[in-house]
């Protein structure tokens, strides 16, 4: 959507000041550790852009409290593995050899949005040390949340998601359903359903100061072509789901540890990839 489509879509422009009006309102409270997933352009015009939507949840959330947002750069993969677009076949040793090695300060995101993108140049944001699914983490736990991220399964039991569900965290999306909710992949992590397989994926990283391309453990993820349907499931069954706007934007506020557990129940008992 383009700034002009967004400004017609907007009845005044949002400020810091309205977003942390809407973000109390909708229950964010100083301390607590959320991992949010957004939609910039689906808040309305916001005066400051991503900028102004970071500080308000920084605001809110106060010194004591953890802001976590994706950092994914899921084009440092196998080329044989692209189809959006895909490339031609000779392309693709050449580019193993020479794709520039992961650098969590250099290596921008993809795929997840301005917000993320902005949040994790910011001065004092830690960022997690993995090629594809790193997360961005600013405030108290920021440390904890992001060290020691596993280059195997990366969002498994070692990761950012399994920190903030340890830490009784809270997902936020923000103009998004959860088909953006990553918190969904430590389920699958977590979960025992038919066809489940462990695959392996290529990746460039540095080893000791070397750029080297190396294979990495993870569970085949089948998209999120069932996270809708999941979520929709956790909410019929009376899961906590706080819903509400921030700006223009439909947003959900959900306690993330009750979420994984139902849905590795779900995924035990509805996913069959056999």
């Amino acid at each position: 959507m383009s700034e002009a489509d967004v400004i017609q879509k907007t009845v005044k422009p949002i400020t810091i000041a309205d977003l942390k009006r809407d973000l109390s309102a909708f229950g964010v409270k100083p301390g607590m550790v959320i991992m949010v997933h957004s939609s910039l352009s689906s808040i309305g015009w916001v005066n400051g852009g991503a900028v102004a939507v970071i500080q308000a949840l920084e605001d809110v959330l106060g010194p004591q409290g953890t802001l976590v947002m994706p950092a994914h750069s899921g084009d440092l993969s196998d080329p044989a593995e692209w189809s959006n677009p895909p490339v031609p076949e000779d392309w693709k040793e050449p580019i193993r050899q020479t794709m520039p090695a992961f650098d969590r300060n250099l290596t921008p995101t993809r795929g997840v949005g301005k917000i993320p993108e902005t949040f994790r140049n910011q001065a004092g944001v830690i960022r997690s040390n993995h090629p594809q699914v790193s997360c961005a983490a600013w405030g108290k736990l920021a440390v904890e949340i992001t060290r020691d991220h596993s280059l195997d399964f990366g969002q498994g039991e070692n990761s950012p998601l399994a920190k903030v569900y340890q830490h009784q965290g809270w997902v936020l999306l923000i103009g998004v359903g959860h088909e953006k909710n990553t918190s969904l992949h430590l389920a699958e992590f977590l979960a025992d359903f038919p066809g489940k397989r462990e695959i392996r994926q290529g990746a460039p990283i540095l080893v000791d100061g070397k750029r080297r391309w190396v294979q990495i453990k993870e569970i085949e993820e089948h998209s999120e072509d069932d996270f809708e349907e999941i979520g929709a499931a956790y909410r019929a069954a009376g899961g906590k789901v706080r819903e509400g706007k921030i700006g223009q934007a439909e947003s959900l506020l959900i306690p993330q540890r009750e979420l994984i557990d139902f849905a590795v129940d779900w995924m035990k008992s509805q996913r069959s990839f056999v």
